[in-house]
């Protein structure tokens, strides 16, 4: 099986030397015997141009030109049996999809966000959710508020790529949805229901759960308002110093100085910094609950992956893909403060108990040989359809 996968990288947004899902999942294809075809690009790779393409990149999320000629050689060159894209924008182009169905390759795309849809790819905006360009022809509220990297030019062109290429993506092969609620998007998009499977992502195994530590963990690679910080913060003051054992917060980004200063008024908050790899595993071993309490509808938080997989039980929100990956193996409560306050002693309380259910909903749900098989199920099915 051989099998090209299509990914425009933003690698300025990860940690020095930390891989990407879609890196992961590459390494995983590959032992499981798939012949990878990496077609990456990265968005770093744009201060690096020439004059030449810079001109051209307005145009990207439309029709990428240099992507698709490189694509066309390596199907060419290769002859590989399908195109796994995950996301195309800004130097790949949904364009790929017709480029790939010309020379007969089916297509199957990861959808990692809600961009078919909303040019920021969140539904977020101004602090809160926002549905303003769904159901819309021309999601013009996305230029009026400038959805697309704060500008209303670029914005425009992203508005009109989502017109242009709504036949593209209706067009695609098989859709890999993240969640439920993704599968709901799509089909509220318009895909069919039958070439939607579910298939979240996986992550490595650390090994054998450490025993239950204490406390609460909030880790975020961004401290910021739509990750559910301030609520987080909002909720947990509702109870005296010290009710419900200590709240340690890891991360960076805006709203570390608000961490700070909560962590300096109180002896049960502490602020822990950005965390590499290893100090986010002694945290998890440290802990007995993970928080992960978005504001929005979060596709597939990596956090709770990791807290599953180290045998801790989560307690989130109920947007986006929180409750699917939480199923039973925690609490979900409404993004509200009297929510949240009253969950903290019940999670407490319970997480001895649902411990062994987090590790357990990670082998049987997120571990990487049950979501490759179920990938290489796919791409068989796939190939075969276009024999």
């Amino acid at each position: 099986m051989k099998v090209v996968v299509a990914h425009n990288r933003y690698r300025e947004a990860q940690p020095s030397g930390e891989n990407t899902i879609v890196d992961l999942e590459i390494d995983q294809l590959a032992a499981a015997g798939v012949e990878v075809l990496p077609f990456l690009r990265s968005s770093d790779e744009i201060a690096t141009m020439s004059p030449a393409a810079k001109a051209l990149l307005p145009i990207s999320p439309i029709y990428a030109p240099k992507a698709q000629r490189d694509l066309e050689e390596l199907i060419r060159a290769h002859r590989p049996d399908v195109l796994h894209l995950h996301n195309p924008y800004p130097l790949i182009s949904p364009w790929i999809v017709r480029t790939a169905h010309r020379f007969g390759l089916p297509v199957l795309q990861t959808v990692h966000n809600y961009r078919q849809v909303c040019a920021s790819g969140l539904y977020f905006r101004d602090g809160g959710i926002c549905h303003d360009c769904r159901g819309r022809t021309l999601p013009l509220p996305a230029v009026r508020h400038r959805c697309y990297r704060g500008s209303a030019a670029q914005s425009a062109l992203m508005a009109t790529a989502l017109t242009v290429h709504r036949p593209t993506w209706r067009s695609v092969d098989g859709y890999l949805a993240l969640t439920d609620a993704i599968k709901d998007h799509l089909i509220g998009y318009g895909i069919a229901p039958e070439r939607i499977t579910v298939k979240p992502n996986a992550i490595p195994d650390p090994g054998p759960p450490a025993p239950l530590g204490t406390g609460f963990l909030f880790f975020s690679g961004r401290l910021s308002e739509e990750k559910g910080v301030r609520l987080l913060l909002d909720a947990w003051q509702r109870h005296p110093d010290g009710a419900n054992g200590p709240l340690r917060v890891a991360g960076d980004g805006d709203l570390r100085p608000l961490v700070e200063s909560v962590a300096a008024a109180r002896g049960d908050v502490e602020f822990l910094g950005r965390l590499d790899r290893p100090g986010i595993a002694a945290a998890l071993s440290a802990t007995a609950v993970v928080l992960a309490t978005p504001t929005w509808h979060d596709v597939l938080p990596t956090v709770v992956l990791e807290a599953l997989a180290a045998g801790r039980p989560v307690l989130g929100t109920n947007l986006g893909g929180v409750p699917y990956e939480v199923g039973d193996a925690g609490w979900v409560v409404p993004p509200e403060v009297d929510a949240l306050a009253a969950a903290f002693p019940v999670a407490a309380a319970e997480a001895a108990a649902k411990a062994p259910l987090a590790r357990l909903r990670y082998e049987r749900t997120f571990h990487p040989d049950v979501v490759t098989k179920q990938q290489l199920d796919i791409y068989t099915a796939l190939a075969s359809s276009r024999t």
